[in-house]
């Protein structure tokens, strides 16, 4: 049985780690092209997860398979419109996630699935396949997860910039309870909470046409290992 962990946890604290860093590297990234530099300056323009890294969010992901990174920091009175660029460095973190989830469903569509038909893929075909899945999963399941309208959530940033003033300071409200209300609906929100999660992916997985036999192999490394 630990064998059997080890392997899993070989193949998905990579990938959700490089997922956590691409979405923080993205918040940093376009809130330094459009004027603040707080991130780049604190050192988190940068790919390297150690960089990004969360004791306790880290602590938690290798023992329960869920976890966080630090956020990015960020001060909106360097922009020249606070309330539009917040929202542009919000929705970069989910985007960037989702690129990286097409990119992978490409990748095990198109390349690892027809070469390993074909017999030409070796001892590394089950372990690039699982890499490959684990990546889209991860990957559509942040940016959703993000993309909730719940503080600190990047989706309640994004809801402030498209609602106007007066709805939008309604939501600095509750960003003191926001954290609170992220882990009761975590804790509490049992298979409804999963299904926001699953489906999303699981309509995903239908952008790249993948066959029964594929569909078999995704769903199985997803919710059986």
């Amino acid at each position: 049985m630990f064998d059997l962990d080890l392997k899993f946890l070989l193949i998905f604290v990579p990938v959700i780690l490089f997922s956590l860093t691409i979405h923080e590297y993205s918040h940093a990234y376009i809130a330094n092209k459009l004027g603040d530099d707080t991130a780049k300056r604190l050192g988190r323009l940068t790919l390297n997860p150690l960089k990004h890294l969360d004791p306790i969010g880290t602590i938690l992901l290798l023992l329960v398979h869920f976890g966080w990174a630090k956020p990015v920091p960020v001060d909106p009175r360097n922009f020249k419109d606070p309330k539009k660029d917040m929202l542009y460095v919000a929705i970069a973190g989910p985007i960037s996630n989702i690129i990286t989830a097409i990119i992978s469903g490409i990748l095990l569509k198109f390349i690892v699935f027809n070469l390993a038909s074909a017999g030409a893929f070796g001892a590394y075909t089950v372990p690039l396949i699982q890499f490959l899945v684990w990546m889209i999963f991860i990957g559509v399941v942040l940016a959703v997860f993000n993309m909730l309208p719940i503080p600190p959530l990047d989706g309640s940033r994004v809801l402030y910039g498209l609602l106007p003033d007066h709805l939008a300071n309604s939501i600095k409200k509750i960003e003191t309870y926001g954290i609170l209300i992220v882990f009761g609906i975590i804790l509490f929100g049992g298979r409804t909470f999963s299904y926001i999660l699953i489906y999303p992916f699981l309509k995903f997985l239908e952008i790249f046409s993948f066959n029964n036999l594929e569909l078999n192999i995704i769903l199985n490394i997803v919710f059986n290992r």
